[in-house]
């Protein structure tokens, strides 16, 4: 009977060791290509945000990561300058809404040197299908409302859902995701605001790669 356990235990420690090497193999074999594609989203996202006559400079390039902030999410974020004869012209900063419905949500908010928003976009999200998915470009126009807007003091009752008094929709069934999405841009777009000085100048850290836009 000893003989079988141990048997048995030997061919699951087995199936176990095969198992993780194969894991392990396939994280090697895709995990630069995962990184690479998700770089890739991010330059067309960069594109898309800040026109490109607004720029001559490489924005994937022109990079700085900032540390965490209560503005900007509970992790590092990266910020992209761009610049148009080596005049700033716009940012560009990646930040997180941390209380979407289902999780966290990634988004890019690119502000110009006048503070009014250029753009918004989704990164990542796992927002209900039909529902909070709506903040995903591709899928609703609701996102472009964030276009052109201002942030300050006086209009700041403005930045919330029309249910709550403000300015922008809410979606049928699905109010916490657009309220999570309005208060992580506007707090993006105060973080800007009072770190414009120190973004716009400070040294290039990001340890980033040359890319071309993917035209596919």
């Amino acid at each position: 009977m000893f003989s079988h356990i141990r048997k048995n235990g030997l061919l699951l420690g087995a199936f176990a060791l095969g198992t993780t090497s194969i894991i392990a193999l396939t994280y090697t074999l895709t995990h630069e290509k995962i990184a690479q594609a998700r770089e890739q989203q991010l330059l067309s996202t960069l594109n898309q945000v800040i026109p490109k006559q607004m720029h001559d400079n490489d924005l994937h390039l022109d990079c700085l990561k900032v540390p965490a902030d209560p503005l900007l999410g509970e992790k590092a974020q990266r910020v992209f300058r761009s610049r148009l004869l080596e005049n700033n012209t716009a940012i560009a900063i990646e930040t997180t809404a941390p209380n979407g419905y289902s999780g966290a949500i990634d988004l890019v908010v690119a502000v110009n040197i006048e503070n009014s928003i250029l753009g918004v976009r989704t990164i990542n999200h796992k927002e209900t299908p039909g529902l909070g998915d709506k903040i995903d470009h591709r899928l609703s126009d609701w996102i472009f409302d964030f276009d052109n807007k201002q942030y300050s003091d006086d209009t700041g009752q403005r930045w919330q859902v029309k249910k709550d008094g403000g300015q922008f929709d809410q979606f049928t069934g699905a109010t916490i995701t657009p309220r999570a999405v309005i208060a992580a841009v506007k707090n993006a777009t105060i973080y800007i605001k009072q770190n414009s000085t120190y973004l716009y100048n400070a040294q290039s850290n990001c340890l980033t790669t040359p890319l071309t836009e993917d035209k596919q």
